[in-house]
């Protein structure tokens, strides 16, 4: 089991549409029994019809072996509880939720829930960055959605490791931040990025699905020969 969604109303289907469309493995969990009728006839998905706020019906779902937990719902209590439940008694990796009031996005930052969004699209983007990818992480999302900002811990194969930062090949990236040893530093052009460092940079979705593509090809080292 890979992902499971709490919520079957329009952004509920619609995220489980577009994450089965990738073919993620996942599990939808709505507690309207004419919603999940609706569901079952539309899509070929795994739909449980229960309370998302309830254990045993999270354990129906497979939690135990879920790496990601969306809440969906269009209530931000029910998101809340449920981020709680995943995270205290199923210690799930990631968990994601809807707001639907921006005024409690402190409240959901201060339980610790890892990703806090209002679109369906940057759900379902959250949800395949963490699954496809174990090196880019999706820190926060910026301008509506529009630009995001990525941590990317440097493996000794990556492209950009023992690499100047004036050398790499970046378009619509902006390199923010370099943490190593828990030390940040604010980086240069002359700056080399090295193994184990975490390089947090801003740049939008299109160039991130970029990003990714070339690092598992071997690609964007440089820009010029480095002289």
């Amino acid at each position: 089991m890979d992902a499971i969604i709490i919520g079957g109303g329009k952004i509920g289907y619609n995220l489980l549409k577009t994450v089965k469309e990738r073919n993620h493995n996942v599990v939808l969990i709505e507690k309207e029994n004419n919603t999940c009728f609706k569901l079952a006839e539309t899509l070929d998905a795994n739909i449980i019809c229960g309370d998302g706020t309830d254990p045993e019906v999270l354990l129906d779902a497979g939690i135990n072996n879920a790496e990601i937990v969306a809440a969906v719902t269009g209530t931000d209590e029910e998101n809340m509880v449920i981020c709680q439940i995943a995270k205290v008694s199923f210690n799930i990796k990631k968990t994601i939720a809807r707001v639907n009031n921006p005024k409690n996005i402190s409240m959901f930052k201060a339980l610790g829930v890892d990703r806090i969004v209002c679109s369906t699209a940057l759900i379902a983007d959250m949800i395949k960055y963490e699954l496809d990818n174990e090196e880019y992480k999706v820190i926060q999302t910026f301008e509506r959605g529009s630009m995001i900002l990525v941590e990317v811990v440097i493996s000794q194969n990556h492209p950009w490791c023992n690499c100047k930062i004036k050398d790499l090949a970046l378009q619509e990236c902006v390199i923010v931040s370099i943490i190593n040893n828990e030390k940040a530093t604010y980086p240069k052009g002359d700056t080399l990025i090295c193994e184990n460092d975490a390089v947090l940079f801003i740049t939008d979705h299109l160039n991130l699905q970029s990003l990714m593509e070339k690092s598992s090809n071997g690609g964007m080292r440089y820009a010029k020969k480095r002289g």
